[in-house]
């Protein structure tokens, strides 16, 4: 488009044939205009309208009292940033001056930014030190007692600077424990993570685990510039910090910094060194301790213990005799024994009138009421007698009864009215077919009355009278032993 002739607005009215463009071709030329005459530059202003999207890409402004910049810091850039950016913070931006085309908009594609000098890094630190207060983060109750002589020591710092260094050999000096060192970076990018992450990884550990969990951590780092102890100041390590079940010691810069993990920590050192002082004591001075404490000890306890032996032999003057003492309570016993048997025999005397008087009372009431109920008792039996012989008797009979009425359905007789009949011969009754021999005459008993028979040679047998016999009656039973002809029971009483 920049090859193409330009004509003035005179001519443009005079000539209508201008070659056109479209609304594409003129935004990229704006936008190879503005890249290539300004490439990258340095803008200082006011942040506007901050705004992350979700793709992690932020978008803002930068403003001052007279203009507004569109500026976006791409996800990349903004994942490096040392700082949380926000509205109203100044902060110099170094980037590339492009165009956004859909929009017809120009903006700053920023690559670099930084707070606007220490005042404004100062502004920031004093706005996060004021809201992390209100959320009670640096109270005093939070607070944990560091313990006297922790046995494992953590340590967060850079595994090659001179603060660890300096660590272990006052720590050796003082009392040698033992000192676990998580390594992380204690500035530029990331180096905020990795000291929280060191953090919240010693407070996991298990106490019986295979990596023993420190009694006492210490985070520490050399002295810098504000903007090289800015990690120490991230809301991620303090919040660390604060949630530390682990007592935990800050040792940030020199004694003239301060940084906001100073105030989270449990304890602030002013230095590496004298966060070692801080956490383990002088064995040397220890040891003089004990040997002081041990001799004031020894010394106590034999003063006590002589003191109590003369005081002891001073009571045992004042104290009867063992004798003395026995043969008084032995007097007193005897005495108490004699009472005591002179109230028993008392006693005794006493309750045996008291029975005897009683017994007097007693006793015609009592022969009275076991006469009575002597002959309540035998009256009662009568009864029950009578009753029971009346049951029996009636029990019997209905027994005998039965059983008459069992053997007159057991008879054979009633058998003979089903239409059978019985085979008599002179030896007997006929049970089997081999004793019917041809011709044996046989007396034939009906349930009516008696026939006379042949046996024929077929093995039939033949009426020889046609007019049946007079039916035998059935003996009269006989009464059992002890029985009356009329049938009556005879009493058992």
């Amino acid at each position: 488009m920049t090859d193409r002739p330009v004509s003035s607005p005179d001519s443009v009215s005079q000539t209508p044939n201008l070659p056109e463009y479209s609304v594409s071709e003129v935004s990229m030329a704006v936008k190879r205009t503005l890249e290539d005459n300004f490439g990258y530059v340095r803008v200082r202003g006011e942040i506007s309208g901050y705004t992350q999207a979700r793709s992690g890409h932020v978008y803002f402004s930068l403003k001052d009292d007279k203009s507004v910049l569109d500026a976006v810091c791409w996800r990349g850039t903004a994942g490096k940033l040392r700082f949380q950016p926000e509205d109203g913070l100044e902060v110099i931006c170094t980037g590339r001056i492009t165009s956004y085309p859909a929009r017809s908009r120009y903006q700053i594609a920023v690559e670099a930014m930084e707070p606007a000098g220490i005042g404004a890094l100062m502004a920031l630190l004093e706005e996060r030190r004021t809201k992390l207060t209100a959320e009670g983060l640096f109270a005093a109750e939070r607070k944990q007692a560091l313990p006297f002589l922790p046995d494992v020591i953590g340590v967060v710092t850079s595994p090659t600077g001179a603060v660890i260094r300096d660590i272990l050999h006052r720590l050796r000096d003082r009392f040698p424990r033992c000192v676990l060192l998580w390594p992380v970076l204690v500035q530029g990018d990331g180096a905020a993570e990795q000291v929280a992450a060191a953090i919240r990884g010693f407070n996991a550990l298990d106490a019986g685990g295979p990596v023993p969990r420190p009694d006492l951590l210490i985070v520490a780092r050399g002295g810098g510039s504000i903007e090289d102890l800015w990690a120490f100041n991230e809301e991620i390590v303090v919040r660390a910090a604060a949630d530390s079940e682990i007592p935990l010691i800050s040792a940030v810069g020199h004694e003239t910094d301060t940084t906001l993990i100073d105030f989270a920590s449990d304890r602030r050192a002013p230095t590496p060194t004298a966060a070692a002082e801080i956490a383990v004591p002088v064995r040397s001075e220890l040891q003089a301790t004990m040997m002081d404490l041990d001799r004031r000890l020894r010394l106590a306890a034999h003063r006590g213990v002589t003191e109590r032996r003369h005081r002891l032999d001073g009571l045992a003057r004042g104290l009867r005799g063992p004798r003395d003492l026995l043969a008084m309570a032995q007097q007193r016993l005897d005495d108490v024994g004699l009472r005591i048997e002179r109230a028993l025999i008392g006693l005794r005397n006493q309750r045996r009138q008291d029975l005897a008087a009683l017994a007097a009372r007693l006793r015609p009431a009592l022969i009275a009421r076991e006469l009575k109920d002597g002959q309540r008792l035998i009256s009662g039996l009568g009864e029950r007698l009578a009753r029971t012989e009346t049951t029996l008797i009636a029990q019997w009979r209905q027994q005998l009864d039965g059983l008459a009425k069992l053997l007159d359905a057991l008879s054979f007789e009633r058998v003979l009215e089903r239409g059978y009949a019985v085979l008599r011969s002179s030896d007997g009754v006929l049970t089997s077919a081999t004793d019917a021999t041809p011709g044996l005459a046989v007396d034939i008993q009906f349930h009516d009355g008696m026939a006379k028979g042949q046996i024929t040679g077929d093995g039939g047998a033949e009426a020889d009278a046609a007019k049946p016999a007079t039916p035998r009656r059935r003996a009269a039973r006989k009464p059992r032993a002890g029985g009356s002809s009329s049938g009556d029971q005879g009493k058992l009483f």
